[in-house]
């Protein structure tokens, strides 16, 4: 069984991925911890993308695609994967579909977690995080009881620079210039399947595991 999750950023792509691995048992692959594990690792293309990431500057496109394949060519993705964050763009999705054709495989679900812009708005600048233990919570569906005091440690809550509304906007702009054209691409490919992400987690996670046990 072979996933792909589409969805804004904070629209809780993460968390439902880890639910699907604990369900299925396939892994979860996201291009973060891809490009990490081929440094740590210190594979040749590791190695090429880390000169790039101690610079400060994206990895390229075509080292990427190569890493992708790379990591789908591993065991533990001989029964399946989940994509976490990729596919990014067509010309990465033009490039997946022709490594996958390359190993006798296809994306059997694209899912996408339809979240309105507003609301990943209010949920990501509603997050604070604790200084000391790292706890996370939300003023809007899990606040602290006493306002900007974690209730484990009592450290003080701060907000992350990535979670300023700027920050947010200009991050959910670039998702719709670069990713939304994927929604069309694969839903005209016939394995793309839209979730309500809107709902409470656990029926979020109860609609993707109806939808990919189909498979």
């Amino acid at each position: 069984m072979n996933i792909i999750l589409l969805g804004l950023p904070g629209g809780g792509k993460g968390t439902q991925a880890r639910f699907i691995t604990e369900k299925f048992g396939i892994p979860q692959i996201s291009t973060g911890d891809m490009l990490r594990d081929a440094v740590t690792n210190k594979t040749d293309l590791g190695l090429k993308a880390k000169e790039y990431m101690d610079a400060g500057k994206l990895v390229p496109d075509d080292l990427v695609i190569k890493i992708v394949e790379e990591r789908l060519k591993r065991d533990d993705c001989k029964d399946g994967f989940i994509l976490d964050g990729f596919p990014r763009t067509l010309l990465q999705a033009e490039a997946l579909d022709k490594i996958l054709t390359r190993m006798s495989k296809k994306i059997d679900y694209v899912i996408n977690i339809d979240v309105p812009a507003e609301d990943i708005v209010k949920r990501l600048t509603s997050r604070r995080i604790c200084k000391k233990c790292g706890n996370i919570y939300n003023l809007l569906s899990n606040p602290p009881k006493i306002d900007g005091k974690c209730d484990i440690c009592g450290g003080e809550l701060y907000q992350r620079e990535d979670d300023k509304e700027e920050t947010v906007r200009r991050r959910l702009q670039v998702y719709k210039e670069d990713t939304e054209p994927l929604i069309m691409y694969y839903k005209s490919k016939g394995v793309l399947k839209t979730i309500d992400g809107r709902k409470d987690i656990d029926d979020v996670k109860n609609l993707i595991e109806r939808t990919i046990s189909k498979v």
